[in-house]
């Protein structure tokens, strides 16, 4: 399959493109980040609808799985014409596109646009309540996406692997910080469903293959706090667990508001797939297993230094 990928420098836009480019032709869209890549990029410095009306044209790939994002939190509250530009424009105008061209169409939405009140786990057909600029400009663009193009899958999704940067996702939070020797706080009362962005890939391809739409919630099967999250990553690594301190959320000085509760069922996904998810413990071995063969080191060569 041909698979063009908006946001290839991403977290899951490029871990996406090395674990599935042996299988499928992967195409890259970036605005110049990636320099090395041993996949196919496309540097594009904007994308409206004419540039993106052209790529699809001269590509002509069966798939598009949306990767780009304005994610970062504090970022979204500072700028938030930004985000509702990369959340919610840049969807519909990909939606739109792909359907003229009956072309399938992933974007990947996130875990957030709950409010995390409810006692329990969120289904897909609660309603969504987004507590700030991010959220609420996800949730938008999961509506505009699927009210230009009804097959479109909308994955709400939660993951965690190695960056360009070092410094995007919770997980090499833990590892680089415990590593240099830094305490850290861990939050007890933030329930998440980590997936280890690999298999958060193969799962994304798995439903373009048997042709899945609508939404789901792509995450992982275990529900648990930030504070447990380090404390599992730190004894996989070897490192001091104790210099991860368990806080409450509302004691931070962080900006964005943060659901205390993003625990999402998975049980729409496996059946629909009609297999079990892969366990939090298998992806953690993948991330472990990643970081002892050199691969966060491997794909840092890969951008425009």
């Amino acid at each position: 399959m041909k698979l063009l990928l908006p946001g290839a420098s991403g977290l899951l836009g490029v871990n996406f493109a090395q674990e599935m480019m042996s299988e499928h032709e992967i195409i890259g869209l970036d605005r110049g980040k990636l320099i090395n890549a041993p996949f196919k990029v496309l540097r594009r410095e904007r994308l409206d609808a004419s540039v993106i009306d052209s790529i699809l044209d001269s590509e002509s790939p069966e798939a598009v799985v949306n990767c780009a994002a304005l994610a970062n939190l504090e970022d979204c509250e500072e700028n938030p014409e930004l985000a509702k530009q990369i959340n919610v424009d840049l969807p519909r105008v990909l939606a739109q596109a792909c359907k003229s061209r009956n072309i399938s169409f992933v974007h990947v939405s996130t875990d957030a646009v709950f409010d995390g009140k409810k006692d329990g786990a969120y289904n897909e057909a609660d309603a969504p309540n987004p507590v700030g600029v991010y959220s609420r400009t996800k949730l938008e663009g999961e509506q505009a996406v699927l009210a230009e193009y009804a097959q479109a899958v909308v994955a709400r999704v939660n993951f965690y692997g190695w960056s360009l940067g070092g410094r995007r996702s919770l997980a090499e939070f833990f590892v680089n910080s415990l590593s240099a020797g830094e305490n850290v706080n861990g939050f007890t009362d933030v329930i998440f469903c980590p997936m280890w962005v690999n298999h958060t890939a193969r799962i994304l391809v798995n439903m373009l293959e048997r042709g899945l739409s609508g939404v789901y919630h792509v995450v992982g099967a275990q529900p648990m706090s930030k504070h447990q999250f380090g404390v599992d990553v730190a004894r996989r690594f070897g490192l001091p667990e104790g210099r991860i301190a368990p806080k409450s959320v509302e004691e931070s000085n962080l900006r964005a508001k943060r659901s205390h509760n993003l625990w999402l069922s998975t049980r729409k996904l496996s059946a629909d797939l009609g297999e079990e998810l892969p366990s939090f413990s298998a992806g953690l071995d993948g991330f472990y297993a990643q970081f002892r063969q050199g691969y966060p080191q491997k794909i840092r060569s890969y951008q425009q230094k």
